[in-house]
């Protein structure tokens, strides 16, 4: 069961339940993968809503690992599952780490 005051978030991915996190090893591995000089610059690149789905891969992977998973982003990228899913899942991780401005719970990501 995730701890949502350590920002743990709860998903399914490939048919299998995870917890995810973005712990500060992985927040550093994300600002490595997208060249973010620091955590306000990686906050600010996800505010702009807009991922490639190469981003929601590393996001993903980064948070499977935070939460404790040995996994890799090529097993990530060839893992079944709808798309939808995938995006609500990193919504609600990036979410449960940096907030959003409404206070609220994190609305679901659209891919349309």
């Amino acid at each position: 069961m995730p701890n949502h005051h350590r920002g743990e978030v709860s998903a399914e991915i490939g048919e299998r339940a995870y917890t995810l996190c973005l712990t500060l090893g992985a927040l550093a591995e994300l600002e490595a993968a997208f060249g973010a000089e620091d955590l306000m610059a990686l906050a600010a690149r996800f505010e702009t809503g807009r991922l490639s789905a190469r981003d929601a891969i590393r996001i993903l992977g980064a948070g499977l690992r935070g939460g404790g998973n040995a996994i890799t982003d090529d097993e990530i990228a060839a893992m079944p599952g709808g798309l939808e899913a995938y995006l609500d899942a990193v919504a609600r991780l990036l979410t449960a780490t940096f907030g959003n401005e409404g206070g609220g719970e994190a609305a679901p990501a659209n891919p349309r």
